[in-house]
């Protein structure tokens, strides 16, 4: 590490004091403090790097890997019940020389990992395959005339019906209804197009400005999956007729075109290049804030500006200004901000369960062993199988969260594609549209095989459904794992606050009296989640919940929906708990 000079003369020739030592010193820890920070990102990259390209390379137990937290392995809170002894001090004390900056360890880093891959192409490339582009001004305004069309629109109603007669009958009101909706857009967005099209019935003249608005709101979507919860729905289901033969021989032109990728950008640009360079994932990190001081948020902020400014200057030219390029790290960017809120809080569950249990012993009251017909649970397990269990579907859930932008864009790929028919079928829970999605099929089974040869020995069903009854077509997929993070987060925020709760006397007698101590409290909500939200409930049968795959993320939905008649019911309640649907409209 940098020599600390004993001594320092100051402006006036006098010796510096004790204070300017002080100061001097915590500029040092800092500094250490941002090279360990540094390390941290680049093993997180690593990680990131064999987890997208090993085909079949066993990995550490993901016990040991859940220990690191996503981008960068952030210290958790202090006021969080986990180890006093934070991973950033560990890697404060383990770390030697680095370089001056974090950027240029990064850049350090990723150029040996590139030469070791002998010129192939880059991560960060493949990544960016499945990145879509952030939304521009002009974009955004076609987003918000499209959601307002969708917003009115009653086509799912009139269309998924059985009171049609005939075929005949029921492509008749597809055709009405698609050109009624195109009509509303162009009419809305420009009058005097709108008029034309009205009198000529010419949609093939529009077919750019259709295309766009419907690319902008299904891009939209990959990127806020939050977002339009109730209008994707129907845009997808929309657009799946659109690519009937019937309806394309009356419009003309397809209603569907590839997603504006930040690959696909740059590559039309002949720019691809740029992401590989060494300073790309340093422009694009994520900046986390727990439990570090504001000067070291401040530099890693500082650092992280001038990579971008820097890979924006360096590939900027006639074609491709830097206002383009920074518009491609910002996606980049969006995409790690993504990640943090929708991965991190798998990540957070993983490490309580490995730090509160252990898989070959367990505290008294505190067992998750669970027996089929006791409490709602379809399966018997002992405590150590349930470990397994636990820790095998978290571990899967945070592998589909990590690939979700892939899968998404494959899934859309499946629901759109031409000549991929589907059947309107009473699943049981009303009308759905059963249809075969191979890619998406394709791709989750790769990521299970890949989870399984990593954790070893799999507890449980590996079945998969996928256009069945169980989840009709690929929409419904995507639907059920972007569920993952509206059940988990909520639970890592009630046990984050619950150290801020006991700060208040009474709060803190209620619950020393109620449950016994702060962490009783903690394991006693763990445990239970850990025990009943994956004992195979929430259907009536083994082959629509149990064990497979599906069924896992079933029984967590059925666990939530009966958390308000636990005992812990009111420290959710305190904790700032509304509920785990949040916000439906916005």
């Amino acid at each position: 590490t940098r020599s600390i000079p004993s001594w320092k003369f100051s402006p006036k020739g006098k010796k510096r004091t004790g204070h300017h030592l002080q100061k001097t010193l915590q500029a040092d820890i800092l500094w250490v403090e941002a090279a360990a920070e540094a390390e941290a990102f680049a093993t997180q990259a690593r990680r990131d790097a064999d987890r997208h390209t090993a085909a079949a390379a066993p990995a550490a137990p993901a016990l040991e890997a859940g220990a690191a937290a996503a981008d960068g392995a952030a210290a958790p809170p202090a006021d969080e019940p986990m180890a006093s002894d934070s991973p950033r001090e560990k890697r404060a004390r383990e770390v030697g020389d680095a370089p001056t900056t974090e950027a240029e360890h990064i850049g350090q880093t990723n150029g040996a990992k590139m030469q070791a891959q002998g010129g192939t192409r880059s991560v960060m490339s493949e990544r960016a395959k499945w990145i879509p582009l952030r939304l521009d001004l002009k974009e955004r305004k076609l987003l918000r005339l499209l959601e307002a069309a969708l917003n009115v629109s009653e086509y799912v109603d009139k269309v998924d019906v059985l009171s049609y007669r005939s075929k005949t009958q029921r492509m008749h009101a597809q055709l009405k209804d698609i050109c009624a909706i195109l009509s509303g857009l162009l009419v809305a967005s420009d009058y005097k197009q709108g008029q034309k099209l009205i009198q000529n019935r010419s949609f093939v003249d529009n077919a750019s400005f259709f295309q766009d608005c419907f690319e902008v709101g299904r891009r939209h979507k990959v990127m806020n999956p939050e977002k339009m919860r109730g209008e994707y729905g129907k845009l997808v289901y929309l657009l799946m007729d659109s690519q009937l033969p019937e309806v394309q021989q009356l419009l003309e032109f397809q209603c569907v075109r590839p997603l504006r990728t930040v690959y696909a950008f740059l590559l039309e640009k002949g720019a691809a290049h740029l992401l590989d360079d060494e300073l790309v994932p340093v422009a694009t990190m994520e900046i986390l804030a727990e439990g570090k001081p504001r000067a070291l948020v401040q530099r890693e902020i500082k650092e992280k500006e001038r990579a971008r400014e820097a890979v924006a200057r360096k590939y900027a030219r006639g074609d491709l200004s830097e206002d383009e390029i920074r518009h491609c790290m910002y996606s980049i960017g969006d995409n790690s901000s993504y990640l943090r809120f929708n991965r991190d809080p798998v990540e957070k569950m993983i490490q309580y369960l490995d730090h509160f249990f252990r898989p070959d012993k367990f505290e008294h009251g505190y067992s998750l062993a669970i027996s089929g017909g006791m409490g709602g649970a379809r399966l018997t397990h002992n405590h150590e199988r349930q470990y397994r269990y636990v820790l095998q579907s978290l571990s899967l859930w945070r592998d589909i969260s990590d690939d979700m932008f892939r899968l998404w864009c494959l899934a859309e790929e499946d629901l759109l594609k031409e000549g991929n028919f589907y059947r309107l079928t009473n699943t049981g829970q009303g009308l759905n549209r059963v249809q075969q999605a191979s890619k998406t099929s394709s791709a989750m089974h790769n990521i299970l095989s890949k989870c399984q040869q990593r954790l070893g020995h799999w507890v449980g069903s590996s079945v998969i459904h996928l256009g069945d009854h169980n989840v009709p077509n690929a929409l419904m997929f995507i639907d059920k794992y972007t569920q993952v993070p509206r059940i988990l987060n909520p639970i890592v925020l009630v046990i984050q606050g619950i150290p801020e709760l006991m700060k208040d006397r009474q709060l803190r007698s209620y619950v020393e009296a109620t449950f016994g101590s702060q962490e009783a409290l903690v394991k006693e909500i763990l445990c239970d989640f850990y025990r009943h939200g994956f004992d195979g409930s929430g259907a009536d049968n083994f082959f629509d919940a149990g064990s497979c795959i599906d069924g896992r993320l079933t029984s967590a939905w059925n666990w939530c929906s009966k958390l308000e008649k636990k005992r812990y019911y009111h420290i959710f309640k305190l904790a700032g708990f509304s509920s785990f649907d949040g916000d439906f409209q916005k």
